[in-house]
């Protein structure tokens, strides 16, 4: 059974997100909205994933983060706040979060990311991967890097094509040759892992990369892949998107970074 810690000021929200987590079969080890206490937590429990929220009663998440670091012992950090500056969500994850949630979010999507990295803490498979070109990376790293890009671009972690492009990408990246069965391959087994189909998926991956270009982000897009890949009004399709971040991942990887 994965251990979750929770630290978040908001009492009724921990409240709510500690009983669904429960529901999922993840044992809620502490829950408190004191950051010093907290980090108690943190180092008794050794737990798989941490939930911060930025806003704590005698340590801030920006402290709990940095002291986070020091401890011993492996784990995911969500963290959870109201910023929405891109500076400030940037240095939360420099900090060593591996997701930043922007407030107000649902306990629901929540737990479905404290899930999703509590399940990507198991040990990597021996089989050789496409992405280990240097060294053996795991699915938390991968998660991490791609997070990162989705933010610099403007693809909010709170609209459900959110988690649908980040399984894509990752599919591509241990996969290339998926993306060019994209309609009969990817997308199916994109809705089975998720519970929907494929028409869903397709359509939730089209609108995460029209929420990116619609907030006029084509800069920083190009900026992420090093070229100007697109102008103007341009907007890729969904191989195209997913291909190209696949594509920066292998090349990353290739180059050790």
């Amino acid at each position: 059974m994965k251990k979750i810690v929770v630290i978040e000021g908001n009492g009724e929200f921990a409240k709510v997100l500690a009983e669904q987590l429960a529901n999922r079969g993840m044992e809620v080890s502490g829950v408190t909205d004191d950051g010093g206490t907290g980090l108690e937590y943190v180092k008794q429990f050794q737990p798989d994933v941490v939930v911060v929220g930025m806003v704590l009663r005698s340590i801030d998440g920006f402290g709990v983060l940095d002291k986070l670091k020091d401890l011993p012992g492996r784990r995911s950090v969500i963290a959870v706040g109201n910023f929405s500056d891109d500076a400030m969500v940037s240095k939360i994850l420099a900090k060593g979060a591996k997701y930043y949630l922007m407030k107000p979010v649902s306990a629901e999507l929540v737990c479905e990311r404290v899930q999703e990295m509590a399940e990507s803490a198991a040990p990597v498979a021996q089989a050789p991967s496409s992405f280990g070109f240097r060294e053996r990376r795991s699915i938390a790293s991968i998660d991490e890097k791609i997070s990162t890009i989705f933010i610099s671009i403007g693809i909010p972690a709170s609209i459900k094509g959110y988690g649908f492009l980040r399984e894509g990408v990752k599919m591509a990246v241990e996969n290339p040759s998926i993306i060019n069965n994209i309609t009969k391959e990817l997308y199916p087994k994109i809705a089975e892992k998720f519970n929907t189909t494929p028409s869903k998926v397709e359509r939730a991956i089209r609108h995460s990369i029209e929420v990116a270009f619609n907030k006029g982000r084509i800069e920083a897009i190009n900026s992420i892949f090093g070229v100007r890949v697109y102008i103007g009004t341009e907007k890729p399709t969904n191989s195209e998107f997913i291909a190209l971040l696949a594509d920066k991942l292998l090349l990353d990887a290739a180059s050790g970074n």
